[in-house]
């Protein structure tokens, strides 16, 4: 019996690593494509190729066969301090729209089946996150279009292209929003980590009864979603036929920025005081909406994010340890 076969865009990036070496231990053939090698794991993929997915010829080589299942998590992003500030506004946008454009369009002439896009909670309008209590991001609430980034217009614009593109060209297309993804093996000092990345960092470098430093006042709320969860929530979603989304990928434990830190300090056995900081700190609020994952798939992430950070931090203390030692 032939293997299924997956092509993993992104594939040297957090969730795409974690992905194509998910899909390898599950039995599929893999082969993945990023600009650079997975610098935190160890890639499991039958293939990996380093290219850039800018380039249509690029495109063109990597799909010369119809897969069973192409997953494009290819993007140009990072946390707030590297979408938020607006610098990077130019190349977030052109960069990824132009994978997007690329990949789909290949994906369609090399005949293969199923195709996922990794969309984001971004999305959602800014108006309807102004509330820290209460942000409203049922799926349907993505308009009126007010994303809070150009990030988040972008991930918009190509959310439309795939779902264009199964319209006029028949390909079955998966379109899910991710809501802040975390665990080990990811960027968490670089400029582009997320906040649980961060905040491991921080606490993991201070001292004893030192402090770390957090954008704004603290009060804005998010929900973490560990990848492992992540991960089963793709795998369910690709396996009904009948539903292609777009639909929330995400936790609905909501906590304050402040609480994530309290968290990481409980779990590293410190206690450190805060100090809040002029930064960039996106949307007041942001809580995954679950009702349609539920509704659709029958599912929905569980795991408690105080779990998450248990398998998380030790990871970044032992990268923050290894630096140290260089």
């Amino acid at each position: 019996m032939n293997k299924k076969s997956a092509l993993v865009l992104g594939a040297g990036g957090f969730i795409g690593g974690h992905l194509a070496n998910k899909l390898k231990r599950n039995g599929y053939w893999v082969r993945g494509v990023d600009l650079k090698h997975n610098e935190f794991q160890r890639m499991e993929a039958d293939e990996f190729i380093i290219g850039d997915l800018r380039n249509p010829d690029l495109v063109k080589s990597i799909l010369d066969r119809s897969f069973d299942e192409v997953y494009q998590l290819a993007a140009d992003m990072g946390g707030a301090g590297y979408i938020f500030t607006g610098d990077n506004d130019a190349n977030v946008m052109h960069n990824s729209a132009i994978i997007n454009l690329n990949v789909i369009n290949e994906a369609v002439f090399s005949g293969s089946k199923k195709v996922f896009y990794s969309s984001s909670a971004c999305i959602y309008p800014l108006y309807n996150q102004l509330d820290p209590e209460n942000p409203k991001l049922s799926e349907e609430s993505a308009y009126p279009a007010a994303p809070d980034s150009e990030y988040g217009w972008e991930k918009l614009f190509s959310e439309r292209l795939y779902f264009s593109f199964q319209r006029n060209y028949g390909i079955n297309v998966k379109v899910a929003r991710f809501h802040n993804i975390f665990g080990p093996y990811g960027s968490w000092n670089n400029g582009k980590e997320k906040a649980p990345a961060a905040i491991c960092r921080k606490v993991a470098e201070a001292d004893e009864n030192g402090e770390i430093e957090i954008w704004g006042d603290g009060n804005q709320t998010r929900s973490f979603l560990y990848i492992d969860e992540c991960l089963q929530s793709v795998e369910r979603f690709m396996a009904n036929n009948d539903f292609s989304g777009p639909v929330n990928i995400g936790s609905e434990e909501m906590v304050t920025i402040n609480q994530l830190a309290e968290m990481t300090m409980e779990i590293a056995g410190k206690k450190l005081r805060i100090k809040h900081i002029p930064g960039p700190t996106g949307v007041r609020g942001r809580n995954s909406d679950n009702k349609l994952i539920k509704e659709k798939l029958g599912w929905a992430p569980s795991e408690r994010l105080f779990d998450g950070l248990k398998k998380t931090y030790p990871w970044i203390k032992s990268e923050v340890e290894k630096l140290r030692n260089q």
